[in-house]
C-alpha cells in the first residue's frame, strides 16, 4: 500500500509541477506509516522536507497530497514573495 501512495503522491506533484502550481520539481522519495490513518510523504528537499498526509474519508491521497503540499508552500518563508502568492 505504502508503494501505491507513493505513486499517488508522486502524480499529484507531477501535476502540481506541469501546472505551474509549484515552482520546482520534487520527488516522493519514500511515504512511511506514521500510525493508524497518518502517514509522511519524505522529499529529502531543503525547501520542503516531507509533508504529514491523515487520511480521510472520501478524498483520495493524491488529492490530500496536493493539497497539503500547497498549504506548505504558501507559508515557506524562503520563497519569493510572488511565488507564494501564485500558489
Amino acid at each position: 500500500m505504502l508503494r501505491k501512495y507513493q505513486a499517488d503522491s508522486q502524480q499529484a506533484l507531477d501535476n502540481l509541477f506541469n501546472d505551474k502550481l509549484i515552482p520546482f520539481k520534487l520527488i516522493a522519495e519514500k511515504v512511511t506509516d506514521e500510525r493508524f490513518g497518518e502517514f509522511t510523504v519524505h522529499f529529502y528537499d531543503s525547501r520542503l522536507r516531507s509533508v504529514s498526509i491523515v487520511l480521510k474519508q472520501g478524498a483520495s491521497f493524491m488529492d490530500q497530497t496536493r493539497a497539503e503540499v500547497l498549504s506548505r508552500l504558501k507559508n515557506v518563508r524562503n520563497l519569493p514573495l510572488a511565488v507564494r502568492h501564485a500558489i
